[in-house]
């Protein structure tokens, strides 16, 4: 059945997600717990739609607002779009819109996509 999950899943699935670990070790978001669920999922026949289309460059999705993060572009992969077998191989595109992020007064998030064919 085609189905894609989306969301801020509040983890950072692996350390090509995040600018720097080593700041964020202790953090809820990079536990080997959540990410062994995470890596569950693609184990299962999901597919993480942004890494499998990019998977050697950072895809952040989210800055904090503190110290300047944005603008150091020190960001994580927190939001995902993962798809079910039947869309993946529909998927010809994704992306994170990065400069809305830039805006005044933005989300601390920026939106992920996807194109499926």
């Amino acid at each position: 059945m085609p189905a894609v999950l989306v969301g801020d899943y509040n983890v950072v699935p692996t350390d090509a997600d995040i600018y720097d670990i080593r700041s964020w070790r202790d953090n809820a978001l990079v536990q080997p717990e959540p990410r062994a669920l995470f890596a569950l999922m693609n184990e299962r026949g999901w597919t993480d739609a942004l890494r499998s289309l990019h998977p050697g460059e950072p895809m952040y999705t989210f800055w904090h607002y503190l110290r300047k993060r944005w603008e150091r572009d020190a960001g994580m992969r927190l939001d995902q779009l993962m798809l079910s077998r039947a869309l993946a191989e529909r998927l010809t595109d994704s992306g994170v819109d990065r400069g809305v992020r830039g805006e005044p007064n933005a989300s601390d998030h920026a939106p992920a996509w996807v194109i499926l064919q």
